[in-house]
C-alpha cells in the first residue's frame, strides 16, 4: 500500500505540479493538496508525510508545525520552500520538521526524500545542507576565536601563552624577530584584543 503525502502550498499551479510528480513514484501518492494550514487541519484525516511551504498567504508554515504535529503526531513534516536563511531552517527543525528542501530543486527525486524520512532519517537538499554546515563552522569559530588564525599565527600565539619572549618565539620557529612582531599585530587584530592578558583570557575560555 502506498504511503500518503499531503502538500500544503498556496501556489495552486505549483501544488498540482508537485502532486503529479509525487504520483509518478512507486511507493507514494498525493491525493489532495491544501492552500493553507487551516484547511489542512480542518479537512485532512491524517497522512504519512506533509510537504509544507514556509511562506503561505496569511500565515507562516513555521507557525503551523506545532499544531500539525499535535493533531497528527505520527506524521512527518518536510519543509518545501524558497526560504533558505539559517534562522528559518533551524527554527523549522527545532519545532519538529524532519526535512528541509529547496523548492527550486524541482528535479528532486521525491521518492528519495520520502524514503529517507520513512526510514527514520531526515533529508535536506545539498544547498540547505551547506547552509547547516556553514552555520556550525561559523559557530565553532565564534566559540573558539583561535580558529580564525593561520597556522603561523597559532604557533606564535602558543609561544606567547607558553611565556616565551618574542626573541625566543623567533628562535623556536626559525623566523625573524620582525616576523614575530608583525604576526602578533595580526593576531591581536583578528582576536580583537590589545594585550597578552586578553590573549590569556581568550585561551582560558575557549
Amino acid at each position: 500500500m502506498k504511503k500518503t503525502i499531503s502538500v500544503i502550498e498556496d501556489d495552486v499551479l505549483l501544488a498540482n505540479l508537485i502532486k503529479d510528480k509525487i504520483n509518478e513514484s512507486t511507493n507514494y501518492q498525493c491525493v489532495e493538496t491544501f492552500n493553507s494550514t487551516e484547511k489542512f487541519l480542518s479537512k485532512a484525516n491524517g497522512t504519512d508525510i506533509i510537504l509544507l511551504d514556509v511562506m503561505l498567504g496569511g500565515s507562516s508554515g513555521i507557525d503551523a508545525i506545532k499544531p500539525i504535529l499535535a493533531k497528527f503526531p505520527e506524521s512527518s513534516i518536510v519543509m518545501n520552500t524558497i526560504k533558505d536563511d539559517s534562522e528559518t531552517i533551524f527554527t523549522s527543525l527545532q519545532l519538529g520538521a524532519s526535512g528541509y528542501i529547496d523548492k527550486q530543486s524541482f528535479d528532486l527525486n521525491f521518492e528519495e526524500v520520502f524514503d529517507a524520512i520513512e526510514n527514520n532519517g531526515a533529508y535536506m537538499t545539498p544547498k540547505i545542507a551547506k547552509k547547516v554546515i556553514d552555520y556550525f563552522q561559523v559557530s565553532k569559530k565564534r566559540n573558539n576565536p583561535f580558529e580564525t588564525l593561520t597556522r603561523r599565527e597559532n604557533d606564535i600565539a602558543q609561544g606567547i601563552l607558553d611565556g616565551l619572549s618574542y626573541q625566543a618565539i623567533a628562535e623556536r620557529h626559525g623566523i625573524a624577530l620582525d616576523t614575530v612582531r608583525m604576526n602578533v599585530k595580526k593576531i591581536y587584530k583578528k582576536l580583537q584584543i590589545k594585550s597578552k592578558g586578553e590573549l590569556f583570557n581568550l585561551a582560558r575560555n575557549k
